[in-house]
């Protein structure tokens, strides 16, 4: 059965998917996507840049309102911010920091400031970030441990890819 409504093929999709997130966490395998390029030197903003910024917060807020519907995650309290590479751990583009108990997360997305990708592309890896992060915040209540990484990041990957390719269509 197939539905036309968006939410209930996000269900449906993620009914299907978690068996295989289940292997990947407990056989996982594979690569992370390939990073975009980031600016790492330090450097005058133009206005142009500032306007970038501002072009980008304005998206990653669109998409969090977005995807925390979709991914029925509306009884959370979720911001995102755009933060510089310091605010991140090496070679991540993104982050959530959440609290389960107050049902309160922030996402961290790397600021416009820091990618040299252009700007369509830029956001299209933002909204994956948001996405990513967002499913992150379902898998909350799993145990975490350093061998069950790199699996669940995989496996996050491909969820998230997923999702924005069924959204797309």
């Amino acid at each position: 059965m197939v539905s036309k409504k968006l939410p209930a093929a996000i269900h449906l999709g993620l009914a299907a998917i978690f068996p295989l997130l289940l292997a990947a966490l407990v056989h996982g395998s594979g690569s992370d996507k390939p990073k975009p390029a980031v600016n790492s030197a330090s450097r005058q903003t133009s206005p142009a840049d500032a306007e970038r910024e501002a072009v980008a917060q304005r998206f990653v807020d669109q998409s969090l309102a977005t995807w925390q519907t979709r991914l029925d995650l509306k009884d959370w309290n979720i911001k995102v911010n755009l933060v510089r590479p310091s605010a991140l751990e090496p070679k991540t583009l993104g982050n959530i920091h959440w609290d389960l108990n107050t049902k309160e997360a922030t996402i961290g997305v790397l600021s416009a400031y820091d990618y040299t990708l252009p700007t369509p592309a830029m956001l299209d890896d933002m909204e994956f970030t948001v996405v990513h992060e967002l499913i992150h915040l379902h898998l909350a209540s799993l145990p975490h441990t350093d061998a069950s990484r790199m699996p669940e990041e995989h496996a996050v990957n491909e969820i998230a890819r997923a999702l924005l390719g069924l959204a797309k269509h």
